[in-house]
């Protein structure tokens, strides 16, 4: 069991506004739907009680066509808090206009909105819909909006194509895909024009087209009380987690810095026997007895690393900390992936390597 993982409420009531909803759907209590002779982007909304309780945030579905409003319309409802802010949305469209799917991008990116692939609930009434999802073009466009984008996975498909929609020019699409942070290229060039590139979830995240609510990690070089520090700091939808590494003369020594709030820090301190750390998720350190801290917002601790193990660093993928309950069973914490921020630990471990070198010729 990983406290990352975020789990989908099935069976929930519903509470629902919609913009453009089909004709045949039916209402479920206490909903607003406006009918639509189709051909539109629609609307669902989940804000009930459990879905809050588990999600934490309202799952917001859009599915159908994305017409040349469908992002005005999905404005006015962000304005009217319909759709709050960090909502989630789920899309499932075969595309349209590609305009109003790069406005419905900006939209999300500037609400910190979240984005996956998925299929709405059934309104009583409605015809069994599939619950295989799709994402191309048009949706391709706003789905890299998301602040926080999850890769697709069973049998849901995303596709994408850096020329395609209605009314919008090849460098209107590369320039937003490059406001969004993606490179163009991973949806094709001039010559695939007209064709469609499908990613399956490890190639989103590959590409970047997902991260799966992880930001890429920040790194900050510069002493501490004089000492040679390297800072890694990483803000996820969980909250903003950082690794802080100060050299010694046989290593380093690395504090982890759990940010999840002051109440849920002092019940993971309280209930924390172990921590530990793991490098490319293989055991870097042996498991400590717990010896950890609440400060502010934060679980904190720290373990020594040899020489040995920073060196292994400047290769590594990855680089995890955690701690473990009584049982061992639950564990907290986070992983960092270290490609974004390779230059600056390169830099760092010849530093370090420097001062040890130094500190071991100095007369005893």
């Amino acid at each position: 069991m990983n406290v990352f993982n975020r789990s989908i409420a099935a069976g929930c009531a519903w509470l629902a506004a919609a913009l453009a909803l089909p004709a045949w759907a039916e209402a479920p209590t206490g909903a607003s739907v406006a009918t639509s002779t189709g051909g539109q982007l629609a609307v669902q909304v989940n804000d009930d009680r459990m879905t809050i309780s588990v999600a934490k945030v309202p799952q917001v579905y859009l599915y159908g066509p994305i017409d040349a409003g469908a992002a005005q319309r999905v404005e006015a409802m962000i304005q009217s808090h319909k759709i709050p802010a960090g909502s989630d949305i789920y899309l499932n469209s075969p595309g349209g206009d590609a305009n109003a799917g790069m406005a419905l991008g900006r939209l999300f990116r500037a609400n910190n909105i979240g984005t996956h692939l998925g299929s709405p609930r059934r309104v009583a009434g409605q015809p069994v819909m599939s619950k295989e999802s799709q994402c191309v073009d048009a949706c391709a466009y706003a789905y890299v909006g998301g602040l926080y984008r999850w890769s697709a996975s069973g049998a849901d498909r995303f596709g994408g194509q850096p020329v395609a929609g209605t009314g919008a020019s090849a460098p209107a699409i590369h320039d937003y895909l490059k406001e969004m942070g993606i490179n163009p290229l991973v949806f094709g060039n001039a010559s695939t024009n007209g064709t469609v590139t499908w990613l399956d979830g490890d190639l989103m995240l590959g590409y970047g087209v997902a991260n799966n609510g992880r930001l890429p990690p920040k790194a900050v070089n510069q002493p501490v009380n004089g000492i040679a520090s390297l800072s890694l700091t990483q803000t996820t939808r969980d909250g903003e987690h950082s690794l802080t590494m100060m050299c010694r003369n046989d290593g380093m020594t690395v504090t982890a810095t759990y940010t999840i709030g002051a109440d849920h820090a002092k019940q993971i301190a309280a209930r924390a026997t172990q921590y530990y750390f793991e490098i490319d998720h293989q055991p870097a350190t042996e498991r400590q007895r717990a010896s950890v801290s609440a400060v502010g917002q934060s679980v904190v601790f720290t373990q020594p690393f040899t020489e040995a193990q920073l060196q292994q660093l400047t290769t590594a993928r990855s680089i995890s900390a955690y701690l473990s309950d009584k049982g061992g069973a639950v564990r907290y914490g986070f992983w960092m992936e270290l490609d974004p921020v390779r230059n600056e630990l390169l830099t760092y471990t010849r530093g370090c390597q420097q001062i040890a070198k130094a500190m071991a010729a100095q007369p005893h």
